[in-house]
């Protein structure tokens, strides 16, 4: 049995069953003919019954794959329809406010997608052509999806306010204070010594604990004397902690990591358990980070309907020539650019921080000298010309450890938000369900 007769039992409309009566066919003629019909009308957009079975049978192949428990027909194809009830709700939004993107930049999604499950692109694409989807159908997914992102990142951030306030509240949580402490690379030695224990067998204890400390610092492997001597559960890992935050670990071991830089070892720590040796192979975040900073300033032209990409790249090439041939490169930013909030300031976008632009902007801000003027370079805004008056290093410690912290919290805020957005754009909508 197919999917479609198990899931999807289609009802053909009188007008179409009219249409295919009207005309004198074979049988064999007729059963061949594969009719369609609407099953959804979302505002001026409907959604057709071959785009629902071919849907279901995507989700239900995955779900097979995964071993999941598949719900009832009715339940299954009814949830299907609901999601590309909303994808359409959100992809019409996106065109209303002109959300595009480029085949460059869906050729870049379809890389990074092929990347991340450990495969080539080619690969990908024969994956997908396998299980039956055509190049040209996962292209306009997967540009769907993109445009879906951006109008959900637009609508969220309109959204969702994060305090100063709240940032402050997190980072002096327990789990702020976790977060935000810095990952150590450990090696454990543990010498057991009970509380209670008699002298003799202290002094027994202490010697050999400093046996062990005075042959690691004179080079010793650490990992060959945790494997012959730790009783720690990590022992016969050559005593390998891995990666801890630091937070996290007891406040003896804290106390003894503060002076020691990578490579180290520990003086004998005693505890309950008994004699511990610390070696800090690593250790990341914390501390000051001294970040490059650029002060830039940047022409932006943007296609449209009046004026194509090939054209806006020959407009801007043009202003290249220009500024290079003399023309103030302020001045050519308050007449030409099409970025209204920095035109009239001559372009200036002030110092950069980190993740501030977008990737092809940054790449392009880094690499060029100061005061030249970029080659034309593309992102989604359209083509731009860039010039670095200046650069520096500045510590952003605080800076970026507020700006991480904010980005948490909006995650957090951002699925329950988008939850709430969903319901709301899916009852503002006109919909109607076909039986």
């Amino acid at each position: 049995m197919s999917l479609h007769s198990k899931f999807f039992k289609p009802f053909i409309p009188p007008a179409i069953v009219f249409a295919v009566l009207a005309f004198p066919v074979t049988q064999a003629t007729a059963e061949e003919i594969l009719l369609d019909k609407i099953v959804a009308v979302i505002n001026d957009e409907v959604v057709m019954a071959s785009e629902l079975e071919s849907r279901t049978q995507e989700i239900y192949s995955q779900l097979q794959q995964k071993g999941t428990e598949i719900p009832s027909r009715e339940t299954f194809v009814s949830q299907v329809l609901e999601k590309l009830i909303l994808e359409r709700i959100q992809l019409l939004k996106g065109s209303r406010v002109g959300i595009r993107f480029s085949d460059a930049e869906v050729n870049e999604a379809l890389e990074n997608m092929a990347k991340r499950q450990g495969m080539t692109l080619s690969e990908l694409v024969e994956k997908a052509h396998n299980s039956g989807t055509k190049l040209s159908a996962l292209r306009q997914r997967v540009r769907n999806e993109m445009i879906i992102g951006r109008v959900q990142e637009g609508s969220m951030n309109r959204r969702i306010t994060i305090t100063e306030q709240a940032i402050d509240n997190f980072l002096n949580s327990e789990e702020g204070r976790s977060w935000s402490s810095p990952d150590v690379n450990l090696g454990h030695i543990l010498l057991p010594l009970s509380a209670g224990a008699p002298k003799d067998e202290v002094t027994s204890i202490q010697e050999k604990v400093l046996d062990l400390y005075n042959k690691a610092k004179d080079g010793a492997d650490f990992k060959s004397l945790a494997i012959a001597h730790s009783s720690g559960q990590n022992a016969l890992k050559g005593g390998d902690l891995g990666w801890r935050k630091t937070a996290q670990l007891p406040t003896l071991f804290i106390s003894a990591l503060d002076d020691l830089s990578p490579g180290q070892i520990s003086e004998p720590i005693r505890s309950n358990a008994g004699y511990h040796l610390l070696k800090l192979y690593d250790r990341r975040g914390g501390g000051g980070q001294l970040i490059e900073q650029h002060r830039v300033r940047h022409i932006l032209l943007s296609p449209s309907e009046i004026r194509s990409d090939e054209e806006t790249l020959e407009a801007i090439t043009k202003l290249r020539a220009d500024i290079e041939g003399g023309k103030d490169f302020a001045a050519a930013a308050k007449e030409h650019s099409e970025d209204i909030g920095s035109a009239m300031s001559g372009g200036v976008l002030g110092w950069s921080v980190p993740g501030q632009f977008v990737p092809q902007f940054e790449k392009t801000m880094k690499s060029v000298e100061i005061n030249e003027v970029s080659e034309p370079f593309k992102s989604q805004f359209g083509w731009h010309i860039l010039q670095v008056t200046e650069r520096r290093k500045q510590d952003f410690t605080q800076k970026i450890k507020r700006s991480q912290a904010k980005n948490i919290i909006k995650q957090r805020k951002f699925q329950e938000e988008l939850q709430i957005w969903l319901q709301e754009i899916r009852d503002e909508a006109f919909v109607e369900i076909k039986s």
